[in-house]
């Protein structure tokens, strides 16, 4: 080999052996400032800042809705005990008792300010006049039943509330108790629907220092009697917008609080696109490097880099901090929107500042995963992966089968399986020795053919999974541990590129390139 050949080797290795050192070894070997750890430590301390911060101010909110919502059942709902039936908050029986919760609701209603003890107001529309409640009722459109002589007369398409005879507008200073409109034919009765719209400010986020929004609750309240089985269910349900205030006047340091945060979410901002910067930056120089060890194993040893060496130039941890740092930017964002009172969506701003906060507490692995002691977590997950995917695909195969079949057969009988989703939820708590009892004894004995079913299908689910399926997991799972401690005990099995690199190094540690000449004489990390 010629001179320039012998230091172009040596050039490249150098270069590869800094790139895999940590970042306390770059900086002793080159003196280089690791700045992309000194941004993560700043970004991990700043983010879990701004998550607190946010979650204090969204819990009132959440808790605000909550309360408001309780109140109103309350305020609303005739005989309400405080506690929902199942899927619905109260359940009449009688005729009578139908004609008192409607007209207990206009009561109600008419008398908001004087009953109310929160800031609740009528909804207004633009010329300042109150809103009108709206009553609507759904009827079939012939409907003839005679269950004494077994007879049924029926037309199934409905009549709905779009024409002025099945709806009807009340107005606070005229409410027509006597009107025809509320003579119920019962037979035909689908559904009857009251809705009218409140106005609110929550005030309690005064006490946190921050502005206070306004509210428009656009309220329904429903009797349902689509089943004709002589029960009538009653919903009431909120749709809860926020909304800037027109008109406002605050004293004290809400305002200027408002001024500190959104400063504080700026350098926020500036410290993840400096993050993104540093780790794209990262990631085209591996790239630029593994071309350049690509063209020399092609010139000197005549065959490609095989795909594990290929993987150790490109860090997932970079792609797992750019899209953490995207995510935050965009929450920030959200965030000084919101504190501005420009938006009010606190739930889409929660989830990109979560998942931010979540993907920035999984990036500090990396830096752990530069001990041997610590990593051990990183290589396990690594060397499992491939097989426990490959196990649960067809683990899962069978879990869908026990969901569906359980949804069918036990939902009308067992509340735990009214539902697909409901069905899979409660074998994963099952899978986990979660509810067993509660399971089997909340199923109705009152059909034997159901429950001989019941317990030849839990049975046979909590012994497959529990005693089998999940032993499985976790020993492939202890397999691949007890593979990775063998190898940190007798070395892992060299690649290419790792030999290539231990071929350089000499008993005596010597290297043509002066800061490379004190390094110790090992391979920093052994990768899978």
């Amino acid at each position: 080999m010629t001179i320039a050949q012998v230091f172009k080797e040596e050039n490249l290795r150098d270069d590869l052996k800094y790139y895999f050192m940590s970042p306390c070894e770059k900086y002793r070997a080159r003196r280089h400032i690791p700045w992309k750890l000194v941004v993560q430590i700043l970004k991990i301390v700043m983010i879990t800042t701004q998550l607190i911060l946010f979650g204090l101010s969204n819990q009132l909110v959440v808790s605000y809705k909550e309360e408001n919502m309780m109140a109103l059942k309350n305020l609303f709902l005739k005989d309400y005990s405080g506690v929902d039936e199942d899927d619905y908050s109260v359940a009449v029986y009688t005729q009578q008792r139908v004609y008192d919760s409607l007209f207990y609701v206009l009561d109600q209603y008419s008398q908001l300010g004087r009953l109310s003890v929160g800031p609740l107001s009528y909804g207004e529309d633009e010329h300042g006049d109150v809103l009108p409640l709206i009553i609507c009722k759904q009827y079939y459109k012939r409907s003839s039943v005679e269950p004494s002589n077994e007879a049924y007369d029926i037309d199934a398409q409905l009549e709905t509330g779009e024409t002025f005879t099945h709806c009807l507008g009340v107005l606070l200073s005229i409410l027509p108790l006597n009107s025809s409109f509320f003579d119920l034919d019962f037979y035909r009765l689908v559904d009857m629907k009251i809705t009218f719209q409140l106005n609110g400010i929550n005030l309690q986020t005064v006490r946190s220092r921050e502005l206070p929004d306004c509210y428009s609750f656009y309220i329904t309240i429903t009797f349902d009697n689509q089943c004709h089985s002589g029960k009538v269910k009653i919903f009431l349900d909120i749709d809860a917008q926020s909304c800037p205030c027109q008109d406002w006047k605050i004293s004290g340091t809400a305002q200027k609080n408002t001024h500190y945060l959104l400063v504080f979410d700026s350098f926020v901002i500036a410290v993840c696109l400096t993050s993104a910067v540093l780790c794209s930056r990262s990631i085209v120089l591996a790239v630029r490097l593994l071309q350049r060890f690509s063209r020399f194993f092609h010139e000197n040893y005549s065959r490609k880099v095989g795909e594990d060496d290929q993987n150790e130039f490109l860090n997932g941890w970079y792609v797992l901090v750019i899209v953490s740092d995207l995510l935050a930017i965009i929450g920030s964002i959200l965030k000084m929107e919101i504190q501005a009172k420009s938006l009010t969506n606190y739930d889409v701003c929660s989830i990109f500042l979560g998942t931010s906060t979540l993907l920035v507490w999984v990036g500090v692995i990396r830096y752990l995963g530069y001990f041997q002691k610590y990593n051990v977590l990183i290589l396990t997950m690594k060397a499992a992966f491939p097989k426990v995917l490959r196990f649960c695909c067809c683990a899962g195969m069978i879990y869908l089968g026990y969901t569906f079949c359980g949804w069918i057969v036990l939902g009308p009988y067992h509340e735990k399986f009214e539902g697909l989703s409901r069905v899979a939820e409660c074998l994963f708590s099952l899978l986990n020795g979660d509810d067993m009892f509660t399971t089997f004894a909340q199923l109705k004995d009152k059909n034997t053919l159901v429950w001989l079913f019941s317990r030849a299908y839990l049975y046979s689910f909590i012994s497959l999974f529990v005693y089998m399926v999940l032993s499985l997991f976790i020993a492939l799972i202890t397999d691949a541990y007890e593979t990775i401690k063998r190898f940190q005990r007798d070395g892992f099995p060299l690649t290419d590129l790792q030999k290539f690199l231990r071929d350089l190094l000499t008993p005596c540690c010597y290297s043509k390139t002066p800061y490379l000449s004190k390094l110790p004489c090992f391979l920093l990390i052994p990768f899978l």
